[in-house]
């Protein structure tokens, strides 16, 4: 399959968030812009395109082997980033449109804000994959996006304080897992929180997040869509 030459398709890293106790499960969400180019006024989760800087940035600790692995499965047409960089870029926009910090503070120095002043290294052992789409054809801008998930466990900080988010995302808040896909959504948005409720209907709240057998893949890269499960 060969991408779409009118509109490049950038790498681009999401992280979900989900907060867990005795009253259910709670993702974190956030409004884009109504004059954003892409999905204007849509709830997404926080996440964008990875940035160059991402690949030198020193991590407090990599991701899981079986990520690692997933991420390198079905590579695209150009050259991939490093699995540690999409790691990096998910928790580098959690940090800017959200002002959540998942980090450790025996790390190197990280010179994003936030983490910079709280003295904490990124940390992407917090992190799961879970899904991947690239943004069909024909769209304004397009993606490879790949989604991660993570505990509010693993939060730096009050979870509640969005005081140093960026102005990107507006209504930040945490929406019952039960209630977030009556939101105005994306329709991949719609399905990883679907893909998502699955995966933690039984899990107690008190115990690890588990990690999915499979990893679902909306493949757009040419004009035939293709779906398909990476083991």
């Amino acid at each position: 399959m060969t991408a779409d030459p009118a509109v490049p398709v950038r790498d681009a890293a999401t992280v979900v968030v989900l907060r867990r106790n005795g009253d259910g499960t709670s993702v974190l969400m956030g409004m884009r812009g109504a004059k954003a180019v892409f999905m204007p006024s849509k709830f997404v989760f926080p996440g964008g395109a990875v940035d160059l800087e991402d690949a030198s940035v020193a991590l407090a600790g990599p991701l899981p082997d079986l990520c690692r692995e997933r991420l390198r499965a079905e590579p695209a047409a150009t050259p991939m980033p490093a699995p540690d960089t999409l790691a990096a870029a998910a928790l580098r926009e959690l940090a800017e449109e959200t002002g959540l910090l998942i980090g450790q503070s025996d790390g190197a120095p990280c010179p994003w804000p936030g983490y910079r002043e709280a003295g904490l290294t990124p940390d992407a052992g917090a992190l799961t994959y879970v899904f991947r789409a690239i943004t069909p054809p024909g769209r304004p801008r397009r993606f490879d996006a790949r989604f991660f998930v993570a505990d509010a466990a693993a939060l730096s900080g009050d979870p509640d304080d969005f005081s140093l988010a960026c102005d990107e995302l507006s209504h930040l808040q945490w929406v019952p897992l039960t209630e977030a896909r009556q939101l105005d959504l994306p329709f991949i948005t719609e399905v990883v929180l679907a893909e998502l409720s699955r995966l933690v209907v039984d899990v107690p709240h008190d115990a690890p997040l588990p990690k999915p057998a499979t990893l679902p893949f909306f493949d757009n890269r040419g004009p035939v869509p293709r779906f398909c499960q990476i083991p």
